[in-house]
């Protein structure tokens, strides 16, 4: 006997709530109280519960990609999205491009979205919350390809950078460059991405018979040009200061700049700076930056182009999982530093 299908009432009858009030969690979960939504969210999960009208062939029933990403502020996940459109209209078809998908409550709304418009499908850049996401995406079968992280769950297809090897070629572009005195301003250690890169940037030192101590650590809990600017103010107050300083992303390095610029310290005479991303702005800072380039317009159309071929019919395919590989950029901001080495 073939395993039963669990239904709506199945979920209703173990959450101890209506039917009405599971419809509203699936499809309009901002009106529930967040206890209630919680405790049907959870029951979906545990019992397995995939709403059946979302296993239909999308393709017929919609021209709409979506893609999720934290936050367009940023250029790099303006890009991505970019790369996501361009893959959409070689497929003739549109994109609904979400924001805020760090936040949970938002990410739900996002979902009962693209439900109401029958999406085709999504490509999901969600930093920290993507485990949520996903999950919500397979209980509402909408297929998906996650961009810029690993997914968390199997079966799902994937396009990401190798950062690994994006923190070694900064750290040894610096180590080429004669530093032995670095700090890292590094992001959220909850951040697989951030992780990686610190790794890359360790390995470099060791790799060059440094002492673990020729890189230090500098934690920003965001990746912004403010939070970069408060590291630069905590990189000047050090008794001990670097010749270089690598960030986790090109907006804090613009944030440390401001900081050693209005400080009245010459960029790179005094501090050489390396960034992450490459975005629009880095090539064209009062100090052109050196930067370690993700491709993400790039990451966005292969991400596209995956899932349009999952969602284009011919039963279920293979998940995939491409790895670009990043690319050291050298500008000015890492170009003959005289007080490069100290401390040789």
């Amino acid at each position: 006997m073939g395993r039963r299908i669990i239904g709506v009432k199945d979920v209703a009858r173990e959450a101890g709530v209506s039917l009405g009030t599971v419809s509203n969690v699936l499809n309009r979960p901002e009106i529930v109280a967040a206890t209630t939504r919680t405790r049907v969210l959870s029951v979906i999960d545990s019992l397995g519960y995939v709403r059946a009208e979302g296993a239909r062939l999308r393709e017929s029933a919609s021209r709409v990609l979506a893609v999720m990403v934290p936050d367009l502020t940023n250029p790099f996940f303006a890009a991505l999205a970019s790369g996501v459109e361009r893959a959409a209209r070689e497929a003739g078809l549109s994109v609904m491009v979400c924001t805020g998908a760090r936040d949970p409550a938002e990410s739900a709304r996002h979902m009962a979205l693209m439900s109401s418009h029958q999406v085709r499908g999504a490509v999901l850049s969600c930093g920290e919350g993507i485990g949520t996401t996903v999950s919500a995406f397979r209980r509402n079968a909408v297929p998906f390809v996650v961009a810029d992280q690993h997914a968390p769950q199997p079966g799902a297809s994937s396009v990401g950078v190798d950062d690994v090897t994006g923190g070694r070629l900064a750290v040894r572009h610096l180590v080429e460059r004669g530093h032995r005195s670095i700090v890292h301003v590094s992001g959220p250690d909850r951040l697989q991405q951030i992780r990686d890169r610190r790794r890359g940037a360790r390995a470099a030192v060791t790799a060059a018979g440094l002492a673990p101590t020729a890189l230090r650590e500098l934690s920003c809990d965001g990746l912004t040009v403010a939070a970069g600017r408060e590291a630069g103010h905590r990189v000047l107050a050090l008794a001990d200061r670097p010749t270089a300083v690598l960030c986790a992303n090109d907006l804090l390095a613009l944030g440390v700049m401001q900081a050693l610029y209005t400080a009245g310290l010459r960029i790179p005479d005094d501090i050489a700076l390396v960034g992450h991303d490459d975005i629009e702005f880095a090539g064209s800072a009062v100090v052109p930056l050196t930067t370690v380039a993700r491709p993400a317009a790039a990451m966005g159309l292969h991400a596209g182009r995956l899932l349009v071929e999952d969602t284009c019919g011919g039963g279920p395919r293979e998940p995939r999982h491409v790895v670009l590989r990043p690319e050291l950029v050298v500008r000015e901001s890492t170009g003959g530093c005289r007080s490069a080495g100290a401390g040789l």
